[in-house]
Formats: C-alpha cells, structure tokens, sequence
C-alpha cells in the first residue's frame, strides 16, 4: 500500500484511543459517564430540545441530576435571566456535532432496557465512542493533506507525536465529552476545504469552508480565529500571495457565499438566545486581560504546556521552518493568535486540566509546522534524536496521563512537586506534601537524627473551624548552622477538602508555619494514612515551640494513631 507508514500510524492512534477509552477511570465500579461538569454545558441542549422539550425553565434537570449526578452541585452550567429562563452558559455547536450519536443512542436505549432519558448508558457510550470516531477520521483526512505537502515517514511521526505525545489523548478519549475533540476534526476540515479551494476554486468548498467557521463559532466563540487559515493559505511569498488575490477577485461571488454559510452555521445559537434570552446576542461572561496575558499558561509550573507535554515546544519551533509552504503564513499567525487568546483569559487555569486543554482542538494546524520540523530533522545528522525523542514522549505522556487520573498531576502544581513525581510510580506522603510547602530535606544522612516527640493513640472528633492539638515541644538548637524538624503522622479522618495537619513554629521574634492537606492522591478514604512533611528551622528562631494541630472546615472524626517529630542537625 501506498504510504503504508502514515496509514499505519493512524490505525495506532485509533487503537490507543480506544483503549485508553476502553481502561479509564481506573479503579472504578460506577458506569461510565462523560456529560457532566462542563460537559453537561455543551450537552444538554439534546435531552432539553429532543426528550424534555423544555430549554427556558430546565425543570426536568433536577430529577436528572439527583439521578446521574452531572451538574457537580448547583447548575453553573446555565444562568437565569431578567425574564425568568435559564440560558446555557456554553455554546450549542457541540451538541449539533453530537447529535447523530445522541440519536443512535436514543433509539436504543429503551429496546436495550435503559431509560430513554438522555443520560443513561447508551447516551454516554455514544457520545465518548462517538467523539473517538470523529478524531479517527479527522487524522486520515489529515494525514491525506500532510501527504501532499511531507514524505509519509515524516507523516507518521508527526501524527503519532501530535495525538500520542500530547494531552490530546486525555480530552479526545477519557474526558471526551467536552468541546476540544468535538472541535479537532473541524480544523481537520477547514485545513482540506481551504486546500480545496486553493487547488481548485468552486462554490462549494467555499460554502463549506464558512459554515465550518461558522459552527466552530458557536462551539466556542474563540474559534473565530479559525478564520485565518483560509485567509492566510497561499501567501508564502509575493508571488505566491499575488496569485491567491487575483484568484479570489476572479472568485468574488465565493467570498459572499462563504460568509453566507458562515452566518448559517452561527444562526441556531442566535435563535436559541432570541428564545431564552429575549436578544439574539446573549453575554456568556468570559473576561480578559489582553493587556497582561498568563505566560503560565505555557510556562507555568501548574499546568504549563510546555511543561507537562515537552513535544510541543517543536510544534512552535517548526514555524520556522515552515518558509516555503502554502501553510506559512495561516499556521504561524493562526498558531500565534490562538495561544495569545488562549494565554489572555481571566480563568487562566482553565479548570481541572492536564497541560493546556484549550489549545487541543487547533493541533491539526500545529500538525503542519511540525511535520516540518521534523522533516528538516529526519535529514539531518539527529534523525535518530527524532525516533528516541519521540518514544521518550510518547512514553512519558502516556505515563502522566494515568499520574493525571489517579489525581497525582491534578490541580495546582510546583516545580518541586513535579519533579519528585516525573516519571515515578512510587509517591510517597513526602512527596505529597510539596502540594502545599516547597520545603524538602533530600538526604538525611549528612545530619544527626534525634527523635524529640512520640506519641499515639488518639481518638476525637471535631467541630467545624476548630483546632485539635496533637502535640508539641521545644527545639533548642545547639547549631544554628542547620536544622530540620521533620513531622509524621499517623491519621484516620475524612479525606474532606478543607481538613489539613498544620505545624507552627514560634519563637521570640517571628512565627513560621506549615500546613498540609490531608485529602491527596494517595490518601484512602476511612483507612490508616500517613503524612510527612519537614519544616527548614530558620537561623533567628533559637530555643522556639513546635505545636502540631489539626483544623477542619467541616465536623470530622479522627484517630490519631501515630505522631513523631524528629529534629535533624547539621
């Protein structure tokens, strides 16, 4: 077969989809459940419309909920306004995409024996499969506009680093409910409508190529940057750009045609706010700071993504050598807007992610920079640093994805953190305490060890608020060269957010403490855990007291089975 290697790499992506699909949540029993959250946001236009036929009052959700648990406490997922009516925070070009795989579901569920609710097994079957579907194809539609442009092997590499070294598996195959896969196989089809057009010019890949603009809008407005690939296509050069233009004046009627089918694609969302809102244009209440963008976003130790997916720092390095393609110049101000937009927004955070999710969906266009990196690499004297680098990325992507989902790389990362879990199976309660202190003691052996506070057996409960002593003592430092004071503890409590083990040192001029949480990735809920943090005993803090206290924002029952604390000297 003709390009066997590139058709080989998209059937290996298809496979790890759905076997990452197939294994996640681990350790697990409940039945799989992918439209809730922000999910639920893009989704419940469907069962609203189709089952309940009620999108203004919502008065079927409750019922729902109390059910599948979807909305996770409150519906933030939608507003009511002035007049009365809920409006869905979240766009309805999702659920459009979703929408044969929601009506498969539909006419089975019932002869199957599910409800026909909308959100029993067969809906999320079909919408988590059904979205896998969607990337497989989109990969060989752009593997074939790859082909046009890079030799196959070069092809293969890039897809298999794109989709396996990158967060791309996690939102197109275990929280693929939400908007970035349902979105990733419309650039797929921008990129080959656009390459259409330019080969060939004809009013329908220009209807197309609008609509497909148009939809990707009213799944999230930001897409509008998508706008740019079409425009920028061919402009590598004068001449090359001076060709484009005239192409488009011999063509004009197809530029009316394409923002025509470009407003079709955005008019269900205008009439759906005309219907809850009263207007047609309705504030969904994003915010930005253009002005003073999140660089952490890229760079950030939370959840940075050139941090936490390494591979795409060549997707950004490939625009350099990207000169003399017809994708130039729509790739690199395409590629260069959409991070700035993404980067600019308030929540910079973007919720519970692995790397930047937000930029997911535009990895078709990075594709293309890319491959060219890595065809300038494969001829060069490092293109065996292609295949070992590669593998170690991949490797490492698919490892912290399972870290990710086990709750080991959820939330607000540090530098220290990170680097004790990278590429580690075994954390240890030590490791979790760089959640909350950066303070770490890495090699006990250079310091004298004295144990100066052992207890156990403790049993109380607790009020909300209030404060539980577990134990204290003094340090009397001999040398005030270095010392360190490391705690551990031995607890049975609820695992509640808000309950943490907090250590305060005083002493005659300052106060210093430490606090940590005990709800963490390793923490098993109604079992014996066990918590170690150290604490950098400063210089000016001679002959200070050490109390060791536990708080809680909720009522909680605790057995302190075990309490050490053990100075370190140097």
């Amino acid at each position: 077969m003709k390009n066997l290697l590139s058709f080989v790499a998209c059937v290996l992506v298809a496979l790890v989809l759905i076997g990452h699909r197939a294994v996640y949540p681990l350790h697990s029993d409940k039945p799989l459940k992918v439209t809730d959250w922000d999910a639920l946001g893009y989704y419940m236009y469907l069962p609203a419309l189709v089952i309940y036929d009620d999108i203004t009052q919502l008065k079927w959700f409750d019922s729902v909920d109390r059910k599948y648990v979807v909305s996770a406490g409150g519906l933030y997922q939608a507003n009511r306004t002035e007049n009365g009516n809920y409006v869905c925070k979240y766009l309805g070009g999702v659920a459009i995409l979703q929408a044969p795989f929601f009506f498969i579901a539909h006419a089975v569920a019932a002869p199957a024996g599910y409800p026909p609710d909308g959100f029993s097994s067969p809906y999320q079957a079909a919408i988590a499969y059904g979205v896998i579907l969607y990337c497989v194809l989109s990969l060989f539609l752009l593997r074939r506009i790859m082909l046009r442009y890079f030799a196959d092997t070069t092809v293969a590499i890039a897809l298999i680093l794109v989709c396996l070294a990158t967060n791309f598996i996690q939102y197109a195959a275990i929280h693929n409910g939400m908007s970035h896969a349902f979105i990733f196989p419309l650039y797929a089809l921008v990129l080959y409508t656009t390459v259409k057009w330019h080969s060939k010019p004809s009013a329908k890949w220009a209807a197309a190529t609008g609509y497909i603009i148009g939809l990707a809008i009213i799944c999230r407005p930001t897409e509008a940057v998508m706008l740019f690939i079409p425009l920028l296509w061919d402009t590598q050069d004068k001449q090359a750009a001076a060709e484009k233009w005239q192409k488009v004046r011999a063509n004009k009627s197809h530029v009316g045609i394409a923002i025509f089918c470009g407003l079709l694609g955005v008019l269900p969302q205008l009439i759906y706010w005309k219907i809850t809102s009263g207007a047609f244009i309705y504030d969904v209440g994003s915010s930005w700071r253009f002005l003073t963008p999140f660089f952490r976003v890229l760079f950030g130790w939370e959840k940075g993504w050139f941090i936490y997916t390494p591979v795409t720092l060549f997707f950004v390095l490939g625009l350099f050598y990207s000169k003399r393609y017809p994708f130039k110049n729509a790739a690199l101000w395409f590629c260069l807007l959409n991070i700035y937009i993404i980067i600019a927004w308030a929540d910079w955070r973007y919720g519970a992610s692995y790397s930047t999710r937000a930029l997911v969906q535009s990895y078709p266009v990075f594709a293309l920079p890319f491959a060219a990196f890595v065809q300038r690499a494969l001829q060069s004297k490092w293109h065996f640093a292609v295949y070992g680098l590669g593998l170690y990325f991949v490797a490492l992507n698919v490892f912290q994805i399972w870290q990710y989902n086990e709750g080991i790389l959820e939330g607000d990362l540090t530098r220290r953190y990170y680097s004790r879990v990278y590429f580690d199976r075994r954390t240890t309660p030590l490791d979790m305490s760089l959640l909350d202190t950066e303070e770490i003691l890495d090699d006990e052996r250079d310091y004298s060890k004295t144990i100066l506070f052992d207890t156990s057996g403790i049993n109380f409960g607790m009020r909300p608020g209030q404060q539980v002593e577990l134990g204290r003592v003094s340090l009397q430092q001999r040398s005030l060269k270095d010392q360190w004071i490391r705690i551990d503890c031995l607890l049975n409590a609820s695992l509640v957010q808000g309950a943490h083990l907090n250590a305060e040192m005083v002493g005659q001029q300052q106060v210093k403490e430490t606090r940590i949480r005990l709800k963490n990735p390793i923490a098993n809920p109604g079992r014996e855990n066990l918590y170690s943090f150290y604490m950098k005993v400063p210089g000016n803090m001679k002959d200070s007291r050490l109390r060791v206290y536990l708080t809680s924002e909720q009522a909680n029952s605790c057995e302190m089975h075990n309490l050490a604390i053990t100075s370190f000297v140097k």
